[in-house]
């Protein structure tokens, strides 16, 4: 049985220098991933009880619909579950999908707490943005949703100790 040959590599071309150029690796015909507004949900692995989901989201980038400078955020979610989970990488794309939109902070985050709450009806979620500095200042947008008639377990408080370095 014969062997099948690789594909004989394409020439590389002649720099400016004369010498050869590195060969750069082609873009793929369709990009792996894109943004997009629409977030996947599964099912809760436990919504027999109450527990804390908290996603960080470091990156992200809008601009300003008056003068199309970009802004910059800090989003910090937290969730408690119900029947429905929000799909990490959906929400990836969510959040990207916002890279090239003008929004206010307010408007953007309580959208995006609207956007959550459509399609997983969470019991609880806050999210925090802690938007970056923007002519001196620096903008903090909270918003809240708490499903009807859900409360919350009371609050264990635990006793804190001092870290132990396991030197004397």
């Amino acid at each position: 049985m014969a062997k099948k040959s690789a594909p004989a590599a394409a020439p590389t071309e002649k720099s400016k220098t004369g010498k050869a150029a590195p060969k750069m690796r082609e873009m793929p015909p369709n990009p792996p991933s894109a943004p997009s507004k629409e977030l996947h949900v599964f099912p809760n692995p436990a919504p027999e009880r109450d527990y804390v989901i908290q996603f960080q989201v470091p990156e992200f980038t809008c601009h300003c619909p008056l003068t199309g400078q970009p802004d910059f955020a800090h989003f910090t979610i937290d969730m408690i579950a119900d029947q429905y989970c929000v799909e990490l990488k959906s929400l990836k794309m969510y959040f990207w999908s916002y890279r090239d939109e003008g929004a206010f902070h307010e408007k953007v985050t309580n959208t995006i707490l609207e956007d959550i709450v459509k399609v997983t009806d969470p019991r609880f979620i806050r999210i925090t943005a802690k938007w970056y500095v923007r002519g001196g200042i620096y903008t903090n947008v909270v918003v809240e949703h708490r499903k009807k008639d859900w409360k919350p377990a009371p609050r264990v408080d635990l006793p804190t100790h001092a870290a132990e370095t396991g030197l004397l």
